[in-house]
């Protein structure tokens, strides 16, 4: 893997004893030495003592439980920092609301050339529709506004940023009033963040990634690309993880490429891979996601962006160049045209050699048995956002009034998915759900569909584990001698083996299954505290006083 990691861990010895060590070497762990960047040993309390002596530190882990550290395989840093330090409409209830805040917003940032927010959810709104134009004007006292939905594929904003684009009206997805989508989406996006100094860029990136080792994540997929950011942004984020004072960063770069003077362009940038949010389609809550058959709430099947021949140029470009393919694809009809472009692909350059490349798609919500299928044949590593289920599931959510319940309930089928053997990777898409990576293990787990759900175990691997692997590292995001010591310590309850199945939880406190345990997730339960988060052996995170 050729991410940009952390400076190298000073070279001392460290013991952590009187836990609970999760690992697979030893389900009873209580202790672990840590030396450099690397974890050296993993044990009993009793076979700690023969350590302690020889160590240049000794943490007292007090009962607290270690696990590998987390790896959000889907995250926009910079987005994700000027939400937590700008104008966030995630948690508004109300159109009303949502301007009254844009209102203060605006009065509280009388300098910034162009304001920008993100967050809003119309169909969370009692008054069921987006803010208009007009509305926006009058908050913001006719200043330029960027607002992204909260799915990111869709932005309202106000006549003063339009008019900073020349030739707007006439880009595909304009609307007079309401908000813009595909290229006009795109084209302010790119002028809204155009202003943002590199001071702000990053104050932001820095934000989010402090936040990110606060909450036990060692690891993000920085998921960037000419549609979402910019080269600076993406060359910028990696320096900064170089720098090595927070979490790792592999970064993607959402291109197409078809030849190997693409391919090196991509690397010269940072990237590991021509992947990402490389669009197949939109998103189901903008109407964007590209379906085989019209939503329930509206009369078309959303936008293709790519072909089955696009994409198997791509993947076969990529194979050859040793890079990893990846597209995000949503709907049914963009997920069988990013299957059958893969197996095209396949069938050029060779089926063992696409399936060692990884190659990889971000979100497949809307998937078939036929597209299951490909996945696990392709060898495609699937990269999803168990918080979206959480947030727009179930029989009265966004998914059910855009699909109509039936066609809502196929959505996410991550049981389905591992049954077929095809590897998962978790991650929230920050800022369209926040990091939260118990919350979204917790959400795997608890699937608003009865069937989709999948053991905490399992979810838990693909959160640590599955991200390394999607990368290529299999010897990673573990905690076994060897492995990176890319660890975090929780401040946690009793440990259980819990499935989402009732039948098997009844045994799962039991030490004879002689499986690592895990915090308790049942909805209503508090989720671990985070205490102390490392990378390669260094300490990105400690929680004061604790």
């Amino acid at each position: 893997m050729s991410e940009r990691t952390p400076a190298p861990a000073p070279d001392r010895t460290v013991l952590l004893r009187r836990g609970e060590v999760h690992s697979p070497a030893d389900p009873f762990a209580t202790a672990m030495v840590v030396e450099g960047g690397s974890v050296a040993w993993v044990g009993s309390e009793g076979a700690a003592d023969s350590f302690a002596d020889g160590v240049d530190e000794v943490i007292d882990l007090d009962g607290a439980l270690v696990t590998p550290a987390f790896t959000d395989a889907h995250v926009h840093t910079t987005a994700t920092g000027l939400a937590l330090t700008g104008l966030d409409l995630s948690d508004t209830r109300s159109l009303s609301g949502a301007l009254e805040r844009i209102r203060s917003f605006a009065a509280a940032r009388p300098a910034d050339r162009v304001l920008l927010g993100h967050g809003w959810d119309a169909s969370a709104w009692p008054e069921g529709r987006p803010p208009s134009r007009t509305e926006l004007d009058e908050a913001t006292g006719g200043r330029p506004l960027y607002l992204s939905r909260i799915d990111v594929h869709s932005a309202a904003v106000t006549t003063a940023l339009q008019d900073l684009v020349p030739g707007l009206r006439e880009r595909a997805g304009f609307d007079p009033a309401g908000p813009l989508t595909g290229d006009a989406h795109h084209a302010v996006r790119q002028a809204a963040y155009d202003t943002v100094t590199p001071a702000q860029r990053a104050d932001a990136q820095a934000a989010a990634l402090a936040h990110a080792a606060s909450l036990g994540i060692g690891t993000v997929h920085e998921c960037a690309g000419p549609e979402i950011s910019g080269e600076d942004d993406l060359t910028a984020l990696l320096a900064r993880a170089a720098a090595g004072d927070g979490p790792r960063v592999v970064g993607y770069w959402g291109e197409l490429i078809t030849t190997a003077k693409d391919a090196e362009r991509i690397r010269k940038l940072g990237a590991v891979g021509a992947a990402g949010d490389l669009f197949a389609d939109g998103s189901l809550g903008s109407h964007t996601a590209h379906l085989c058959t019209p939503y329930a709430d509206a009369a078309h099947t959303g936008n293709a962006l790519l072909d089955a021949d696009t994409v198997a140029a791509h993947v076969a470009a990529c194979t050859e160049a040793g890079l990893q393919a990846g597209f995000h694809a949503i709907g049914d009809a963009g997920l069988t045209a990013v299957v059958d472009g893969v197996r095209t692909a396949a069938d050029r350059v060779g089926l063992d050699r696409v399936r060692a490349a990884r190659h990889r798609i971000e979100h497949c919500e809307m998937l078939t048995p036929a597209t299951i299928s490909g996945f696990a044949e392709l060898a495609l590593t699937a990269s999803v956002q168990p918080s979206f289920d959480a947030l727009w599931g179930g029989e009265h959510g966004m998914y059910a009034t855009r699909l109509g319940a039936e066609r809502a309930r196929t959505l996410n089928p991550y049981a389905a998915l591992l049954k077929a053997g095809v590897p998962l990777a978790l991650g929230s898409d920050s800022p369209v759900t926040p990091l939260d990576p118990w919350g979204t293990v917790r959400a795997a787990v608890f699937h608003r569909t009865p069937g989709h759900g999948i053991s905490a175990r399992a979810a838990f691997t693909a959160h640590t584990r599955g991200g390394w692997r999607a990368v290529g590292r299999d010897d990673a995001g573990i905690l076994v001698p060897g492995a990176p010591a890319d660890y975090a310590v929780w401040h946690t309850g009793e440990l259980l083996v819990q499935a989402p199945d009732e039948r098997v939880e009844r045994w799962s406190t039991d030490p004879r299954s002689g499986t690592p345990g895990l915090p308790d997730l049942t909805p209503g339960q508090e989720l671990p505290r985070c205490l102390r988060t490392v990378v390669g052996g260094r300490t990105v995170f400690q929680r004061p006083n604790e």
